[in-house]
């Protein structure tokens, strides 16, 4: 599965002029998430922190790790794309050198998130960022 780009996510996001209509793109993301296999979801796959479930699986092809997210959850399978734009397909070195809070601060996503939703989005980064560090 192909992705937006994070550079596409920031124009994409510059075209609405509000935040609802920046809800109803997330949404629309999430929809393209691919389902992840149930023999995935498993609790050492889950990620702890978040308000829905969300699932994390990791593989490295050639040097860069392809994640694969799913969350029971529309909206954070949404956000799910906006990490994985930053971080899919990416070498350990890539995902580490990546600033994600600049990244978020251009979309100003956690103004707009409640606190739960936010940190769930930060752990999910937070898990993938030690993840590339371990490699």
């Amino acid at each position: 599965m192909t992705y937006p780009t994070t550079a596409e996510i920031l124009d994409d996001f510059e075209f609405f002029d509000d935040w609802q209509e920046r809800y109803q793109y997330i949404i629309d993301l999430g929809k393209s998430l691919p389902e992840m296999p149930e023999s995935l979801k498993v609790p050492a796959n889950l990620i702890r922190g978040c308000q829905s479930n969300v699932w994390l699986s990791t593989n490295i092809q050639d040097g860069k790790l392809q994640l694969q997210l799913d969350s029971d959850a529309i909206i954070v399978k949404g956000l799910l794309i906006l990490v994985l734009a930053a971080f899919n397909d990416k070498t350990a070195s890539e995902i580490i050198a990546f600033d994600v809070d600049d990244y978020f601060s251009r979309l100003d996503l956690f103004r707009h998130l409640s606190p739960t939703r936010g940190n769930g989005v930060r752990a999910v980064v937070s898990k993938i960022t030690e993840i590339a560090t371990e490699q």
